[in-house]
C-alpha cells in the first residue's frame, strides 16, 4: 500500500511538471495584434486571437473581439463558460432569447462578466466603437436562438 501511494505522488508531480514544461511565456503587444473579420458574429466585427486555437478541445483561448458603433450581437449561447474583460470602449450587455437594449446594461472598460455554457446572451454598442477580451476553453462555438439571425447562413 505504502509503495502505492508513492508511485500516486510521483506520478501527480511528475504530470504537474510536465504540464507545467508545456506552458509558454506568450507576450503579445497592441502593435501585432492583427485583427482578421469574424464569420460567426454580423459583418463588421472583428477577432484577434492572442493565445490558443479555438477549433482545438481542451485549449485555454484568449481572444479579443473588435465591437463597431452601433452594432450589434443577436441573442446566443456558447457551448462552454466565456470570461470576458471590456478592454475599451462601452458595451451594452443583456442576458436572455429576446434582444433588450436597457441603458442599464451598459458598462465600461475595466468590467468583467462571465456567462455560464448554454447560457443566452446578446451584446451592443452605441455611438463609439468596444473591444473585449474573452477566455474560454475550446472548441469555440456560437448558436444564435433565432437560426435567421447566424450570418454564417446568410
Amino acid at each position: 500500500m505504502k509503495r502505492l501511494l508513492i508511485f500516486a505522488a510521483l506520478i501527480a508531480v511528475v504530470g504537474s511538471a510536465s504540464a507545467q514544461d508545456t506552458m509558454k511565456v506568450v507576450r503579445v503587444t497592441p502593435d501585432v495584434i492583427t485583427w482578421k473579420d469574424f464569420p460567426a458574429i454580423p459583418k463588421g466585427g472583428q477577432v484577434a486571437v492572442l493565445q490558443g486555437d479555438p477549433t482545438k478541445p481542451g485549449d485555454m483561448v484568449v481572444q479579443r473581439v473588435k465591437l463597431p458603433a452601433n452594432y450589434k450581437v443577436p441573442p446566443h449561447t456558447h457551448p462552454y463558460a466565456e470570461y470576458v474583460t471590456v478592454i475599451s470602449g462601452r458595451l451594452g450587455f443583456g442576458m436572455g432569447e429576446k434582444f433588450d437594449p436597457n441603458e442599464r446594461d451598459i458598462v465600461t472598460a475595466g468590467t468583467f462578466f462571465s456567462p455560464p455554457a448554454k447560457h443566452a446572451h446578446y451584446v451592443w454598442t452605441g455611438n463609439e466603437e468596444a473591444i473585449i477580451q474573452v477566455q474560454f476553453t475550446g472548441p469555440g462555438g456560437i448558436d444564435y436562438i433565432n437560426p435567421a439571425d447566424d450570418p454564417r447562413k446568410k
